[in-house]
This record gives structure tokens, C-alpha cells and sequence, in this order.
């Protein structure tokens, strides 16, 4: 602030406050949404980021999980070949072996991944199932 001087009196002074107050005041403002500007070009860039990891890491679990049925899939074809039988034994030696082949047939049943085919659910990822998607971005916020 400055001092009574006979050339600018402090009356004078005292009128240009409300003027600086308001100047002030606007300045602030710009700078507070120029933030806010500056904080959305940084989280809709993250924002799409992370929608993208998590496009990517549902896709991923899915291939794991087809993969896993493919080769139980397998699993039970080569168990299921296992117990082709193509010439019978004699009729004495026929119980044991079907009471096998029941076995490997039910377990073959039990194992078709085809009886279960769906759509696997995808579990909510965790911050840490994204960082791979993520490239520089980090899944904890910006």
C-alpha cells in the first residue's frame, strides 16, 4: 500500500482497491480453470487407456480360457480313443475290461468341455491385471 502523498491522497488510493480485488480475483479464476483444463487433457488420454487395457485384458482372458477348454477338449478326445476297443476279448475277460471302459467313458463326460461351452465371465481386473495393457500409464491414476 502505499503512503498519503499530496499529490495522489489516500481517498484516491482507496477507490482503486475494489478495482485490484476484482482484477485479482479474475486472474485467479483464469488460472483455476486453466488447471482444470490442464488436469482433463492428462485424464482423458488415462481414461482411454485404461478403457483399452481393459478391452485388451478381457480379450486375453478369454483366449486363456478357450485355450483351456481347447486342450481339455483334447484331453478327453485322447481318453475317449484310449477306450475304443476294437477287438473284444474272450467273454471271461469282457467284465473287467468294460467296467474300465465304463470309467473312462463317464470320465470322458465329465471332461467334455463342450457340455460347459460359454462365454467365460471376466472377473473385475485388479490394478496390476492392466499394467501390462497400459504401456506408459499407470493404472493408479495419473
Amino acid at each position: 500500500m502505499r503512503a498519503d502523498a499530496p499529490d495522489d491522497p489516500l481517498e484516491d488510493q482507496l477507490a482503486e482497491i475494489p478495482q485490484e480485488v476484482t482484477l485479482r480475483g479474475e486472474a485467479a479464476e483464469r488460472t483455476r480453470l486453466d488447471e482444470i483444463e490442464a488436469a482433463d487433457q492428462k485424464r482423458i488420454p488415462w481414461e482411454a487407456a485404461m478403457d483399452e487395457a481393459r478391452a485388451q485384458r478381457t480379450e486375453t482372458y478369454r483366449v486363456r480360457r478357450f485355450e483351456a477348454q481347447e486342450a481339455a477338449w483334447c484331453h478327453a478326445i485322447r481318453l475317449a480313443v484310449r477306450t475304443r476297443v476294437e477287438n473284444v476279448p474272450p467273454r471271461q475277460a469282457r467284465a473287467p475290461s468294460e467296467a474300465w471302459i465304463d470309467w473312462a467313458a463317464a470320465t470322458v463326460e465329465r471332461l467334455d468341455p463342450l457340455s460347459m461351452l460359454r462365454l467365460p465371465g471376466i472377473p473385475e481386473p485388479r490394478a496390476d491385471d492392466l499394467t501390462p495393457f497400459l504401456g506408459h500409464w499407470s493404472p493408479y491414476g495419473l
